[in-house]
């Protein structure tokens, strides 16, 4: 079973920050991204990933994230298996992102 790595709120803010090149990938619904938007984020609801994976590099870096990190954890450990070796997935979701990272995100 491959692992998946986890980068915290805050660490993932910094990296944002500095101009890294993040691949953010949000697997909320649509109607959770129009209560809080991830800024950046691209979006592929949890149930349509394995039909779009084409749209996903899997050589680049690739930060899962959802509401509270449980289905971005299950995406991500999906993606380690489909051979994308550079996952982490983001540790309490946007809810903890919210609340540590950036405040104007709003939360529900």
């Amino acid at each position: 079973m491959p692992e998946i790595g986890a980068i915290d709120p805050l660490a993932l803010k910094a990296r944002l920050d500095r101009g890294e090149q993040i691949f953010v990938l949000d697997v909320r619904e649509p109607y959770e991204i129009e209560l809080a938007r991830f800024p950046g984020a691209n979006h592929i609801p949890m149930d349509d990933i394995p039909a779009r994976l084409d749209e996903l590099d899997s050589n680049r870096e690739i930060v899962v994230v959802c509401h509270h990190g449980v289905r971005s954890a299950q995406v991500a450990m999906y993606l380690a298996r489909m051979g994308f070796a550079r996952v982490l997935n983001l540790s309490g979701g946007i809810d903890l992102w919210s609340e540590t990272a950036d405040a104007h995100t709003p939360r529900y």
